[in-house]
């Protein structure tokens, strides 16, 4: 498919989504949601894709947010459905089977903090910003900001800055825990290339129930949570995956994996 809003490309069984509006600074209005959308769908049932990166085109912006030029003339119930389109389209993305890494080049605001934190991890260049702003408009953060964003941070600071709308660096990003890691701007697409490499090599199951059980453990309580991964635990000893990582150790050797 031909994407007007997006470039997408694949190296090396990486998924490389640009966000391709640079002179809306990669707004998200309802034509790059529906794109976005569609996108995530195939990369989801892609066997051959094994990680994926998201990033903004242009050095200014990942998402400096939603377009405010379209959301200005929604009436309520148009709000609330734009809110849970892009509540669906980010929890699909949360929820992919790949590990999917945030290359934040720039503003992350609104709408493009709530993509970067719907993403698994999350590296950023020092010019970046972050922010929830919504407040100064007169609403609040509605593609996950109000729930993702605790669950990164803590209740204290997320409410902090979900209301006083401040936008933070990049180190500060990081010193609470929302970026992972800060890389020079040229350095960035390549650092995340080379972590989803580093993922690519490991075992393939799992990596994949290891983000799996942090997303649903995080949503149940501990009992529940610890009944989850002790499931899981026991059925990948019975992957061809677990008897070569096993054995490879054993044996002081480097592990092969199976590759898809």
């Amino acid at each position: 498919m031909n994407y007007e809003n997006l470039i997408f490309a694949v190296e090396d069984k990486i998924a490389i989504v640009t966000l391709n509006r640079p002179k809306a600074l990669n707004a998200l209005n309802s034509a790059l949601l529906g794109e976005l959308s569609q996108l995530v769908d195939t990369v989801g049932k892609d066997d051959s894709i094994e990680a994926v990166i998201i990033t903004g085109a242009g050095d200014k912006a990942f998402v400096a947010g939603a377009d405010i030029a379209e959301m200005k003339g929604k009436t309520p119930l148009e709000a609330r459905a734009f809110s849970q389109l892009g509540n669906a389209i980010f929890t699909k993305i949360e929820r992919l089977p790949q590990p999917v890494i945030a290359a934040v080049n720039g503003f992350a605001l609104g709408g493009g903090c709530e993509l970067a934190m719907a993403c698994d991890i999350r590296l950023a260049s020092p010019n970046a910003k972050f922010g929830q702003p919504e407040v100064n408009l007169g609403i609040v953060a509605g593609f996950g900001g109000t729930q993702r964003l605790p669950r990164l941070v803590g209740v204290g600071i997320a409410k902090e800055l979900l209301m006083t709308a401040d936008m933070i660096s990049a180190e500060r990003a990081a010193q609470i825990g929302l970026v992972n890691h800060v890389v020079e701007a040229d350095q960035l697409l390549d650092k995340a290339k080379e972590m989803a490499k580093k993922m690519l090599s490991k075992a393939p199951y799992a990596v994949q129930f290891s983000k799996k059980l942090v997303n649903e453990g995080m949503n149940v309580d501990l009992d529940r949570a610890l009944a989850l991964e002790s499931e899981v635990f026991g059925t990948l000893f019975g992957t061809e995956d677990r008897l070569e990582g096993m054995s490879a150790f054993v044996e002081k050797r480097p592990a092969s994996f199976r590759k898809k």
